[in-house]
């Protein structure tokens, strides 16, 4: 049955979405401003450190009162921060003699967030170590390159988690400047989820957001268009292994094909060991336990993937049976039993990925941020049901171009220089 959404919008100007749910009593909330990495200009990872301080301290309180107080009514705040969207997560109890002052708290701290000097100088300290490990494991090292080339001088090329340099050079009025160009009312979309009446729901989303200023909302990215040419990408690491990924841009969310190039993509190697890459890669040639395919999108485009790790002297036929598997798809279309397949894997799995409040969250602020059909569900429920093998190959035609994507490898020299 499909998720009925309520919305509308409250006085500041910010966007709510709401869904009741009486099972437990217990309430999800995820305020999401469209202030992630892609706005971070000149300074990378500034969106990251203005997100990860947010609950650090006010004029009031230092951080340590900030968490007794969650603590105290047994509520738990958090914030992430992606290339679209920096977040708020809280799940606190419904009752309002916890919830009240829980959402009290933290609507203090995302208008009056005061960036202390101290909690500065820790989280900057925690993000440079972060990259520090990044350069050191293969798999990070490989996303991190991919999406630099993907997307070349688009705003979604740089990292959210930043560079040394940049992290070094970001001050309290850096943080402030940002959050108050962008943590302001009509950047702003709500999702609530949980035990309470329409009317409760209004009340806290009034009291949350009520001190925000009404700002303006960011302006439009472009779209990130796939490169002329194909590009290959060699960084030498000394491993018993090659990481390798290759892809493209692909297109932003809420695309009509979207559903098409999902469902391709899952047959291509997105369902297990069920999937054309792994059949190929593993069971038919012993080259990796580990070979998959996922396609993501964003505000102004997503990304296509293949991915595997393989032996080193195996490296050459691996990038040729992934190259060899996506052509052929693109040429032929999926067979009928895979396509069967995967259909029904994806249709069971999505009544599992709303079963909790805190999955049903991630949906519902998903629906609101990129504007998407209300009934969002049911039309990708609806259109993965229509679909056929001329209907997923045709999408992919027009989205996927095997001779402009980017190939990117990371291990030995010996290896990554021997293929191209």
């Amino acid at each position: 049955m499909e998720t009925r959404i309520q919305q509308w919008r409250t006085g500041t100007g910010v966007r709510v979405l709401f869904v009741e749910r009486r099972a437990l009593p217990t309430v999800d909330i995820r305020l999401t401003f469209n202030a992630g990495s892609c706005r971070d200009g000149a300074m990378p990872g500034l969106a990251r450190m203005t997100s990860n301080l947010l609950l650090e301290g006010t004029d009031h309180r230092d951080a340590g009162d900030i968490s007794q107080q969650l603590e105290q009514h047994g509520a738990r705040a958090s914030t992430r921060c992606s290339r679209d969207t920096a977040e708020l997560n809280v799940r606190s109890l419904s009752h309002d003699a916890h919830l009240k002052p829980v959402i009290a708290e933290l609507g203090e701290c995302i208008s009056g967030s005061t960036f202390p000097a101290a909690a500065l100088e820790r989280i900057r300290q925690r993000m440079l170590a972060g990259l520090a490990q990044q350069d050191t494991a293969p798999m990070e090292m490989v996303e991190k390159a991919f999406t630099a080339a993907i997307f070349a001088h688009h705003p979604y090329a740089t990292s959210p988690g930043g560079e040394p340099a940049s992290l070094q050079s970001i001050d309290p009025d850096a943080l402030r400047l940002f959050h108050r160009r962008y943590y302001v009312a009509a950047n702003a979309t709500l999702a609530v989820v949980g035990d309470l009446s329409r009317q409760e729901a209004e009340r806290i989303a009034e009291q949350l957001v009520a001190q925000l200023p009404s700002g303006e909302p960011a302006t439009a990215l472009p779209l990130a268009r796939a490169c002329p040419a194909p590009c290959v990408v060699r960084i030498p690491l000394d491993a018993e292994q090659t990481h390798v990924s290759i892809g493209q841009p692909s297109p932003p969310q809420g695309h009509e094909d979207h559903s098409a190039l999902h469902l391709g993509c899952h047959i291509l190697g997105g369902a297990g060991l069920t999937s054309l890459l792994a059949r190929r890669m593993r069971v038919e040639r012993g080259l990796s336990y580990s070979s998959a395919s996922r396609l993501t999108a964003g505000a102004a485009g997503g990304r296509f993937q293949m991915k595997t790790h393989v032996r080193n002297d195996a490296l050459a036929e691996a990038l040729a049976v992934l190259r060899e598997s996506l052509q052929e798809l693109l040429e032929c279309g999926p067979e009928a039993d895979a396509l069967a397949l995967a259909r029904e894997n994806l249709l069971g799995s999505l009544p599992l990925q709303h079963a909790s409040n805190q999955d049903l969250i991630g949906h519902v602020s998903t629906v609101g941020f990129y504007d998407l059909p209300m009934d969002h569900i049911h039309h990708f429920t609806e259109q993965l049901k229509a679909l056929d093998a001329q209907g997923v190959r045709d999408a992919m035609q027009r989205h996927l171009d095997p001779a402009s994507m980017t190939t990117v490898t990371v291990g030995p020299e010996s290896a990554i220089n021997a293929v191209r």
